[in-house]
């Protein structure tokens, strides 16, 4: 007698065939800063910010290419390149160990000996601040681990046009002081007038404005570490992010890409060796004087 079913009825996977072999399977996408993702209930699309915890949950923040950030449970429930994923937190590696001195003692990013066994301390009433995300994320790979050790909290001014707003909050003093880190410090510069104007005024004593000559951070690596001899130059009227991704021939139509081309940039860089002579000595500076606070 003919058997139509065959002789083991667990020889073959029937959802393995036919219509369901196609059907794509989800996967476990831990959420690394910069993943681009799109929500599936809502298509919200963005990349991704951050992973923290809300409510005893993990949640992904997402930022679109209008800079508005959504919040979303981490889990199933997105797609990444057209396939279905499941978000997880990313793996968190370990610190790399720096190269040692000839004591043995290990050194830090910013070539600092590291200190060991020893917790963060308490922050400090004086502050650091930077004009946007990326220039605090290069700051804080390199000199992260310095700041910590020192209870310097560095924020963001989201622009260096918001720096005599942020300074009247902040009201700047004799234990209070504030380092500013700004682009394009150059003569002639926009920088250079609100820097000059800041600190000509009442509390000028207790802050200082230092900066590198480029247009933006990106600049400070070190072109060889992405293979060039020179960062391209991009026209005046372009948008700089924009404009250096599209030289590099990289994506560069949305947020989301250009968020992705920062951090592989940023990736690149793995200490101070890494950046431009004109950055490290101005941050360098802005510790010593925001640390020289009596307390």
């Amino acid at each position: 007698m003919n058997d139509r079913y065959g002789s083991d009825v667990l020889a073959s996977d029937p959802h393995r065939a036919g219509a369901f072999a196609h059907r794509p399977t989800t996967r476990d996408q831990p959420a690394d800063k910069g993943l681009v993702v799109e929500e599936v209930q809502t298509g919200w699309v963005g990349a991704v910010v951050r992973v923290e915890k809300s409510g005893g949950m993990h949640v992904v923040v997402l930022e679109d290419r209008q800079g508005r950030t959504r919040t979303f449970p981490l889990g199933p429930g997105f797609w990444v390149d057209g396939k279905p994923v499941r978000l997880v937190p990313p793996v968190r590696a370990a610190a790399p160990r720096g190269p040692a001195t000839a004591g043995g003692r290990r050194l830090t990013a910013s070539g600092s000996i590291a200190v060991e066994q020893r917790r963060a301390r308490v922050a400090r009433a004086s502050r650091i601040y930077v004009e946007g995300r990326h220039d605090a994320e290069l700051v804080e790979k390199v000199w992260g681990d310095d700041l910590r050790v020192e209870g310097v909290v560095v924020e963001l001014l989201d622009g260096v046009d918001n720096l005599e707003a942020v300074l009247r909050d902040f009201r700047p003093g004799p234990s209070r002081r504030a380092g500013v880190l700004v682009d394009h410090l150059v003569p002639g510069s926009k920088e250079s007038r609100i820097a000059a104007k800041v600190t000509a005024g009442a509390a000028g004593a207790h802050v200082l404005v230092l900066g590198h000559p480029y247009v933006d951070v990106w600049q400070a690596v070190r072109p060889e570490r992405l293979g060039l001899r020179e960062w391209p130059k991009i026209p005046r009227g372009t948008d700089i992010k924009v404009g250096t991704l599209a030289a590099l021939g990289w994506p560069h139509a949305d947020q989301a890409d250009i968020a992705q081309g920062w951090k592989r940039i940023l990736g690149t860089v793995r200490s101070y060796k890494d950046l431009s002579p004109a950055l490290l000595g101005r941050m360098e500076e802005l510790i010593d004087f925001v640390t020289a606070v009596p307390e």
